[in-house]
């Protein structure tokens, strides 16, 4: 039999870390812990790259970077780069410093001028630091960051032509004349990875593994446009004039305009998808695996016209589909095969071999034969309860009427009896907490019983917390995206063992 491994998903600008968000230090490892001793084998993380427009890991300024607000501030300490007063006065956190929501306007004007000061006094002749410069990895996001710093943060389609268009003479006296601009962002990416390796270490010696999580596209505003702008369908300005997005579905009845530049796939088939190739494999000496969003885009996708306020209006291309994945079909790659599907999504999952997502939130609709009920779940699956998009489940049945809950409880009643499990309710129960609690514990069961090969629960899920956690909600601009924090007090011992011992039961 297939070894069957549970796990949690949760962004590490969840963590309870002091001064304002979740980084790779003492508590990122201390979960951890958490995850060990609850018996489960995978952390399931968001996108660890700087974060763009709306606050969005989906949107970042470098697809391959790491974000500077991740950097573990009391490590800085410890090297003696940072002193105790300074990250107090340019923290970020609420009056109790180990939660609250993240403030990601107060981390862009406070984080990065705190990094300045432990930079300046970080010796720049370390050896490690010299072979991180030399490799070059991250000239080109460096490089872009110093430009745009000098351009007051300003989008990549505002900068001065000679700077946009990468002019090699002007772009060379201006690396020359703000060369430690320069280093600093190159400083940020050799601790960001020093201490994500760290960590990633860590993990994997408790017998942890981490997945990882690519966004398929990349932001219009990024290193990859300036850098790579043959590899997207621009025109003679460097502007997109169809943007993706993805049609109405369950999500937004607007569908999601996501706004993102359109990959130029014929210009990418000429070298084998050598972009595409490089990133996947840099993803996956981060990460032990990793799930690529929005993966149907590779078989058909959504254009938008740029301009449009939202998605109803669109057209559909081809994509490169399964040409880009020959002679990865081994690769530990998990694909996101949510949204509006067809046969030829169908046939590129069959083809490329990889894990597809089962969703228990689309369940239960009464549909004995639907495809997300944990009793038809194949082998080659990763079931969640619900993604970072979606309402928790307790959100998900505190916003039904009282006939569409029953319903629901009905559904989920029949498919925990075929699965061997139980769930009851009687009529005047079904508007009470508890009970929802209890189908949320329910909807856990079955998905570890199911003959899925991974499980993996939002936090939110585990806990039972509502629409206060909610991580996303797409399509719509808001504070509350991506900011929510975990309190440290309930990854408790406790709920670790009630974890492992559902583990242990299902056979995971």
């Amino acid at each position: 039999m297939q070894e069957r491994y549970a796990g949690i998903l949760l962004p590490v600008t969840a963590l309870p870390s002091p001064y304002g968000v979740g980084t790779l230090g003492a508590q990122a490892k201390n979960f951890v812990d958490f995850l060990a001793n609850a018996k489960q084998k995978l952390w399931q993380v968001l996108p660890l790259v700087p974060t763009g427009y709306g606050d969005s890991p989906y949107a970042s300024s470098c697809a391959v970077a790491g974000s500077p607000y991740l950097i573990d501030i009391d490590e800085l300490i410890k090297q003696g780069l940072l002193t105790k007063e300074e990250a107090e006065e340019y923290s970020c956190a609420s009056s109790d410093k180990n939660i609250g929501r993240v403030n990601y306007e107060a981390l862009f004007y406070r984080r990065i001028p705190l990094l300045k000061i432990a930079f300046s006094r970080f010796d720049r002749e370390v050896p490690e630091f010299k072979e991180f410069l030399k490799k070059g990895e991250y000239a080109d996001f460096a490089a872009f960051m110093a430009i745009k710093e000098a351009h007051d943060w300003k989008a990549l389609s505002t900068w001065e032509e000679k700077y946009r268009t990468r002019d090699e003479q002007a772009l060379d006296e201006f690396l020359s004349a703000n060369e430690d601009t320069v280093l600093f962002w190159h400083f940020t990416q050799y601790e960001f990875f020093r201490q994500w390796n760290e960590l990633k270490a860590y993990a994997n010696a408790r017998g942890v593994e981490i997945m990882g999580d690519m966004p398929l596209y990349v932001s219009e505003d990024s290193t990859e446009v300036w850098a790579h702008p043959e590899l997207f369908l621009l025109n003679r300005d460097g502007v997109p004039t169809e943007v993706a997005g993805v049609p109405p579905d369950y999500f937004s009845e607007d569908g999601q305009l996501w706004g993102n530049p359109l990959y130029n796939w014929e210009r990418m088939k000429q070298d084998g998808y050598a972009w595409w190739t490089e990133r996947l494999k840099k993803a996956l000496t981060m990460y032990d695996l990793v799930r690529i969003d929005h993966f149907r885009g590779f078989d058909r996708f959504y254009a938008i016209p740029a301009g449009n306020e939202n998605a109803k209006i669109g057209r559909w291309y081809d994509g490169p589909k399964e040409e880009l994945f020959k002679g990865k079909e081994d690769w530990k790659i998990i694909a996101e095969d949510l949204g509006i599907l067809d046969d030829g999504v169908y046939r590129l999952m069959r083809n490329t071999g990889y894990p597809g997502m089962k969703v228990l939130a689309f369940a239960f609709d009464g549909d004995p034969a639907n495809e997300y009920k944990p009793y038809n779940h194949g082998e080659n699956s990763v079931v969640y309860t619900g993604t970072h998009d979606n309402s928790t489940f307790i959100e998900l049945l505190q916003d039904m009427d009282e006939d569409t809950r029953k319903a629901f409880y009905d559904d989920l009643s029949s498919e925990c009896k075929r699965m061997g499990k139980r769930f009851t309710y009687s009529s005047e129960q079904i508007d009470q907490p508890e009970t929802m609690q209890r189908a949320r514990e329910a909807a856990i069961r079955i998905a570890y019983a199911s003959r899925a090969k991974f499980v993996i629960l939002p936090l939110q899920d585990v806990l039972g917390t509502g629409a206060e956690s909610r991580m996303n909600c797409p399509g719509v601009l808001s504070d509350r995206n991506w900011s929510w924090r975990v309190e440290e007090k309930v990854l408790t011992e406790r709920l670790a063992k009630k974890l492992a011992d559902t583990v242990a039961k299902a056979n995971r």
